[in-house]
C-alpha cells in the first residue's frame, strides 16, 4: 500500500466532498456523540477495499475502532457483515460516503476479475488489466484486480514501452519503431521491458525476424490464429492476447498458450458492489 500516494488522494477527495464542513452532521449531531456502524453486504462477490478503509477512518479520526470480519479478497454474500466502526458519530458520518465510493467500485473490479480469472483456471495464462481506467482512480482500481487473482500490466506509460499500430505508423514501421525504442532506453539508461502489438501473423513474423522486444501483443487475433502465432512465437518472447476477449472466450485464448489475456473490461464495463454503511 502507498500511504503517500494514497494520503494524496484521500486528501483530495474530503476537499472535493466536505470543503469547509460536513453541515448535516455538524448541525444534528454533537461533537461528542459516539456510535457504531457496520458495513453491510448486499450482493455476492469478492470484497475488496477492507485496508482502504480502514486507512481511510484513520485519516477522519484515528481513534475510530475497527473490528473486520472479512479482509480483502474473501468471497462474500448478501448479509455479511464486512466490519464495523465505532467512535465518534460526526466522524463515521464524514467518512461514509468516500469508504463506500471506493469499497463498491474495487469490489466490484475485484468481483469480476475473479471471474475472468476462474475461467482459466488450470491454465499457464494470466489475466492482465490495461490504462483503460478511472482517471486519478487507476491505484485503487489495478490494486483491486489484484486482490481480485489479476495481474497488473503497466501502471502508466512510464514503467513500460508498448509499440502499439499508431506508434508504428508514425515512427515509419516495425523496424523502425522497435530500432527508436532501443535506441531511446540506451540513451536514457533506461531498463523498461518493450511489447509490440501485432494485428496478423505477418507482422508477428516480422518482429521475431527483427527481435529487440520482450512481449508481443497478438491484437484482435482469433483463438486459432492466436494459437498458430504463439507456435510460430515458440517462446522466444512473451505473447499477450487482447481486443474484445470476454468470459465466453477467455478460455478459448487461454488454452492456446499464451501467457498472458488483458481485459480492458475490468476496469471500463465493471458493475460495483451493492454495499451499505448501516448504523448500530
Amino acid at each position: 500500500m502507498n500511504t503517500e500516494l494514497l494520503k494524496k488522494f484521500v486528501d483530495e477527495a474530503i476537499l472535493e466532498d466536505i470543503k469547509d464542513g460536513d453541515h448535516t452532521s455538524l448541525a444534528c449531531i454533537p461533537s461528542t456523540a459516539k456510535s457504531g456502524a457496520k458495513l453491510l453486504v448486499k450482493e455476492d462477490g469478492i470484497i475488496a477495499g477492507i485496508e482502504l478503509a480502514e486507512f481511510i477512518f484513520n485519516q477522519f479520526d484515528n481513534s475510530l475502532e475497527l473490528n473486520f470480519t472479512n479482509k480483502d479478497g474473501d468471497k462474500v454474500s448478501v448479509g455479511d457483515i464486512a466490519f464495523t466502526v465505532h467512535g465518534k458519530a460526526q466522524a463515521i458520518l464524514m467518512a461514509e460516503r468516500l469508504v463506500l465510493n471506493c469499497m463498491q467500485r474495487m469490489s466490484g473490479i475485484a468481483s469480476i476479475t475473479n471471474k475472468y480469472v476462474e475461467k482459466i483456471k488450470g491454465t499457464n495464462c494470466k489475466v492482465l488489466d490495461t490504462r483503460k481506467t478511472t482517471p486519478h482512480f487507476r491505484y485503487l482500481e489495478k490494486w483491486a484486480v489484484r486482490i481480485g487473482g489479476g495481474t497488473n500490466h503497466r501502471m502508466g506509460l512510464y514503467d513500460m514501452m508498448m509499440i502499439k499500430d499508431n506508434h508504428i505508423e508514425y515512427a515509419g514501421g516495425i523496424a523502425k519503431a522497435i530500432e527508436s525504442a532501443n535506441n531511446y532506453l540506451r540513451d536514457k539508461n533506461l531498463k523498461l521491458k518493450i511489447e509490440i502489438e501485432t494485428r496478423n501473423l505477418n507482422e508477428v513474423e516480422q518482429v521475431v525476424s527483427i527481435g529487440g522486444v520482450d512481449r508481443i501483443m497478438l491484437d484482435n487475433f482469433k483463438p486459432s490464429n492466436t494459437q498458430e502465432a504463439v507456435k510460430y512465437i515458440n517462446s522466444r518472447y512473451e505473447t499477450e492476447a487482447s481486443g474484445g476477449i470476454t468470459l465466453d472466450t477467455i478460455r478459448d485464448y487461454a488454452e492456446t498458450g499464451v501467457d498472458y489475456v488483458s481485459v480492458g473490461a475490468l476496469t471500463h464495463s465493471y458493475k460495483s458492489m451493492d454495499l451499505s454503511l448501516k448504523a448500530i
